[in-house]
């Protein structure tokens, strides 16, 4: 089957660790999978444009790269954190709970009032960092109860 064009295949995706396990919590685990994020990122894999890590689960916005599907992608990512973590008991929940939605290709705001965010897609393999971007508003009083060392929130 043939991939959509590559400026709509940018996707929302959660992921949850099996059982709701609070892999995450421990922060070896966490930067672990920051890793398997940057080697995926570096390799060309994908281009990762925010993520959240949350105890038990993570959200990425993700675009993979043009000759990769988005269920590659992510066996890239929870295959290779799996992996290198070397765990006894299952990792992730199986992938027909994981959750992924497309983002529409998303135009410029005409005017102050709009919802819609600025972002044309451009493929790049080298990492960027910035600082500058405000963290979202937690979704629920769970993640607004985490202390900082146990949740991780960046834009790339």
């Amino acid at each position: 089957m043939p991939l959509a064009p590559q400026e709509i295949r940018t996707f929302f995706v959660t992921t949850a660790t099996a059982n709701r396990r609070r892999l995450f919590q421990v922060e070896r685990n966490a930067e672990l999978f920051l890793e398997v994020l940057q080697q995926n990122r570096t390799k060309g894999r994908l281009q990762l444009h925010a993520f959240v890590i949350m105890p038990d689960h993570v959200h990425l916005l993700l675009t993979p790269a043009p000759e990769i599907s988005l269920e590659k992608a992510m066996q890239f990512l929870k295959g290779g954190f799996s992996f290198q973590l070397k765990s006894k008991l299952d990792v992730w929940t199986p992938a027909s709970t994981s959750t992924a939605s497309a983002t529409q290709k998303i135009s410029t705001p005409t005017s102050p009032t709009s919802n819609k965010i600025p972002y044309e897609p451009t493929w790049s393999n080298k990492p960027t960092t910035s600082n500058s971007h405000p963290s979202p508003t937690p979704t629920s009083q769970t993640h607004t109860q985490l202390s900082k060392a146990h949740r991780h929130r960046f834009y790339v």
